[in-house]
């Protein structure tokens, strides 16, 4: 059996400017699993990095108020809201709210660095 607790995840800075807890990972524990799990937090009126990624992802937002981009659509997104973001979409996401913008983050396959663009760094 398989517990982690959020607090003893590891933050870092993502990429895309998130801060990050990554969750779950076949990568980083022996588990048998396609996808991979992270936290994310987006403080108030930041916006994350546009990136891309090969694998398809959905955010599902825990806290906060937010505006959603992928490639050429802007949708207002809220708690309970789930997002589906297909595979090598341009995306970006900007906490529009008061406090922080928390979400969870579902890669399928996995999270690989060499999976992910960030724009005007390729």
């Amino acid at each position: 059996m398989l517990i982690k607790d959020l607090k003893n995840c590891k933050e870092l800075i993502a990429g895309d400017n998130t801060i990050l807890r990554e969750l779950l990972s076949p990568m980083n524990e022996d588990i048998a699993s396609r996808y991979s799990l992270a936290h994310a937090t987006v403080k108030p009126g930041e916006i994350t990095h546009a990136h891309r990624l090969k694998s398809s992802e959905a955010y599902y937002i825990l806290q906060g108020t937010g505006e959603m981009y992928i490639d050429d659509e802007k949708e207002k997104v809220l708690s309970g809201q789930v997002i589906y973001i297909p595979p090598n979409s341009v995306q970006r996401i900007k906490n529009i709210g008061t406090c922080d913008l928390v979400l969870l983050c579902i890669v399928d396959p996995a999270w690989r660095a060499e999976d992910e663009e960030i724009e005007g760094l390729v």
